[in-house]
């Protein structure tokens, strides 16, 4: 059984990195941001029918991904075995970045939400250094210490089992293996 794991959380916070460590240790893959192809490819200026496009593109990314693992692993899943897809974002991410920039957020997003299944969120910590690129916003503390509550009091107000991934690139990979490990028995 395909096992869907979301990696959430504020910029800069090592979502990707994190997944791509999680993808290495459990030997399958993960599916990147669309939104980081999207605005290197269409340039950093971004509307708010923009995110509607970017979160279309995500579940289009999402969904070409689980299908390409499943099928490379149908074998081991007919077994009765679990396999892990790590997702960097989801439609949580494209709902704090609607309403946090333009205070409101597009029903399509909203409705996704709700139909999407997942099995665990890790969500990231803002204890890294900030670390600057082109398609960063919001580098001030206080900001970032914003985000991450609005995305701390979505993950408790939501079904699907999280948890908090914090410390060094080290203590958060191991933090998330323990994680993952928990759903995959």
């Amino acid at each position: 059984m395909l096992k869907k794991i979301v990696i959430i959380g504020p910029e800069s916070t090592g979502k990707s990195t994190l997944c791509e460590q999680l993808a290495q240790h459990y030997e399958t893959t993960w599916c990147p941001e669309f939104a980081r192809e999207y605005l290197l490819s269409n340039g950093t200026s971004y509307e708010f029918d923009d995110l509607l496009t970017i979160a279309k593109g995500q579940l289009a990314l999402e969904d070409e991904y689980a299908a390409q693992l499943e099928t490379n692993s149908l074998p081991m899943l007919e077994a009765g075995g679990h396999l892990p897809l790590f997702i960097d974002t989801d439609m949580y991410v494209m709902k704090v970045w609607c309403e946090f920039v333009f205070n409101k957020c597009h029903r399509f997003i909203l409705d996704e939400i709700l139909t999407r299944q997942y099995d665990l969120y890790l969500l990231c910590n803002i204890d890294l250094p900030w670390v600057a690129d082109e398609l960063r916003e919001y580098p001030d503390l206080h900001t970032r210490k914003k985000l991450y509550s609005i995305y701390k009091d979505i993950m408790i107000n939501q079904p699907v089992p999280w948890v908090d991934i914090s410390g060094g690139y080290e203590e958060r990979l191991a933090k998330a293996i323990r994680a993952v490990n928990k759903i995959l028995v």
